[in-house]
């Protein structure tokens, strides 16, 4: 009997681990995407005052946008750096390890957002923007990596998505936060900004009896008995699959032992398309729009005419459905594979986005369209979570091999981060100059995410790593779909 067969259903100690990790460091990920939306123009009144108060001046208009795309974009440049990071700090650290620096990193952050005001800081917000953006990146670097390798081989696309879905809640639950309902006010935006740590301590707490990935013990750490150990208690009852796993280990620490560098990984040729895959998978997420979306959408909102009020309750329900949409996802990945997923997803896309530039263009035409317009994004939004929101987080995990996944995932993860940066500094200006046809970059690479699936993608949803990369290992002289 294959693991497959027999490990097809969550024990409680897996179960509770992936829910707290999930809950502690992804959703704050997200959260810091969606809390900077609605409050931003007290927070940029803010700024000046301070800036004044502090140096005798007020900023201009223009000073005030580069400053506001600073504040925005350098959360992205930290993730960006950690997520680089993320290779050698999970094998120096371990998987744990890595997800308890995110934690404190995050904690740090949130301590000086919340005093930044007090202390009549613009500095103390900047530092606090990329210090969290150093714990999301090691989050979206290391964390994946950790629920795969706990998780049996039949439940390692089912804990993929909880990255992605929990970064997808933390967007939603910062959108609530931050509207001037709750925190999102002149007086209290600062309250906003840090409100997540209390999700911190309440998840991190219990951290001491996480299990350190089984993988990670066996494989890089060479402790047999503890990894053993590890898996007997995740596994529960179930000695046969604890035994296939352990088989399935030892025959990786026969081929290679040692967890690669990010440089011999990337100058070894039989990695070029897992690479290429992965990244182009995880930067191709964020260059479809959808950070486009959520860091700029009261603004696009409004602009389809609604008025301030409106669009910021358009916004959290278009957070409302990004959160439905993906909590499907872990029913979606255990029963339908990867390939059909992706392909519809990424057509789907594509198709919306086009829809959405026409619609734009003319929506001073007809007194519909800018309705027209909203559903184009909702719609946008529900075909992306079908798969192109999920699947890049832990494609890295099911195609690389244990000795080069962290460096793989990466690279997979700075590119996301790279990519994220361009969309949040780019976009406003690319939308001035452009107008509508602003959306059709992303419209461009949903059609390459298309065809990448399309031809490279081998199908990977039950079958180990070990399996697949043979298959891709030829680089763009490879066929996985024959």
């Amino acid at each position: 009997m294959t693991i497959e067969q027999k490990s097809g259903r969550f024990g409680l100690p897996l179960l509770t681990v992936v829910l707290l990790t999930t809950i502690g460091a992804t959703i704050p990920v997200g959260y810091h995407i969606g809390v900077i939306n609605s409050p931003a123009n007290f927070i940029q009144d803010w700024c000046n005052e301070t800036i004044y108060n502090t140096y005798g001046t007020y900023l201009s208009s223009s000073d005030m946008n580069i400053l506001w795309s600073a504040v925005v974009s350098i959360f992205v440049i930290g993730g960006a750096i950690g997520s680089l990071g993320g290779s050698w700090m999970s094998d120096i650290l371990g998987r744990k390890g890595c997800f308890i620096l995110s934690g404190a990193l995050l904690i740090i952050g949130a301590v000086l957002f919340q005093f930044c005001r007090l202390a009549e800081s613009v500095e103390m917000l900047m530092i606090g923007r990329i210090i969290v953006g150093l714990g999301s990146g090691l989050v979206t670097a290391s964390l994946p990596i950790y629920h795969t390798e706990l998780a049996p081989l039949a439940l390692r696309g089912t804990v993929g998505v909880f990255c992605c879905m929990g970064i997808t809640a933390g967007v939603l639950v910062g959108q609530v936060l931050s509207l001037r309902y709750t925190f999102g006010t002149e007086d209290s935006w600062h309250h906003a900004l840090s409100a997540y740590a209390i999700l911190i301590v309440i998840c991190y707490l219990p951290c001491k009896w996480f299990p350190e990935s089984p993988k990670y013990l066996y494989l890089i750490k060479g402790n047999y008995n503890l990894a053993e150990s590890v898996l007997m208690k995740l596994r529960g009852t179930d000695p046969e699959t604890v035994e296939l796993e352990l088989k399935e280990m030892e025959n990786d620490r026969k081929e290679k032992s040692m967890s690669r560098s990010l440089w011999s990984v990337l100058t070894d040729h039989s990695l070029l398309l897992p690479i290429i895959i992965v990244c182009t998978f995880q930067g191709g997420q964020q260059l479809s729009g959808i950070n486009a979306v959520f860091f700029y959408s009261v603004t696009i909102f409004q602009e389809a005419g609604l008025k301030k009020d409106d669009a910021e309750w358009a916004n959290l329900g278009a957070g409302c459905l990004n959160l439905l949409a993906a909590s499907f996802s872990p029913l979606i990945m255990t029963k339908i594979n990867r390939r059909p997923v992706m392909m519809t997803s990424t057509l789907a896309s594509t198709i919306a986005l086009f829809s959405l530039t026409i619609v734009t263009y003319y929506i001073d035409a007809a007194s519909w369209l800018p309705m027209a317009c909203i559903a184009c994004i909702l719609l946008y939004i529900l075909f992306f979570q079908i798969g192109i929101g999920p699947i890049p987080y832990f494609i890295g995990s099911e195609i690389a091999n244990t000795e080069s996944r962290p460096a793989v995932m990466a690279l997979g993860s700075l590119a996301s981060w790279s990519c994220n940066f361009a969309v949040a500094m780019l976009f406003p200006t690319l939308q001035a100059a452009w107008g509508a046809f602003v959306f059709l970059p992303f419209f461009i690479d949903c059609v390459v995410l298309f065809l990448i699936t399309k031809f490279y993608l081998p199908e990977t949803r039950g079958r180990d790593s070990s399996e697949i990369a043979p298959l891709i290992s030829k680089g763009f002289h490879s066929k996985p779909i024959s």
